[in-house]
């Protein structure tokens, strides 16, 4: 299990194997999840967006193009 140490400034340096299991690079952000059982996970801060489709699909609903996404904002941007 790959370990790293606490520096006085409250640093780590993530090992390799982690940074490499994770995809991370230079310069990407990372969230420490702490559950109920009071154990921390680690993930990447930030995700491509591709990986993001279909997060909000809701079954039986149709898919709403991009041009009516805009059209719905412009029109609740003007009531403010």
């Amino acid at each position: 299990m790959p370990t790293a140490t606490l520096t006085s400034k409250g640093q780590l340096t993530l090992p390799k194997k982690v940074r490499e299991a994770l995809g991370l690079k230079p310069g990407d952000q990372v969230d420490f999840v702490l559950d109920a059982a009071g154990e921390v996970r680690l993930r990447p801060g930030a995700y491509d967006v591709r990986e993001l489709r279909g997060l909000l699909h809701r079954a039986g609903r149709p898919a709403v193009s991009v041009e009516e996404m805009k059209r719905v904002i412009r029109k609740r941007g003007a009531r403010r």
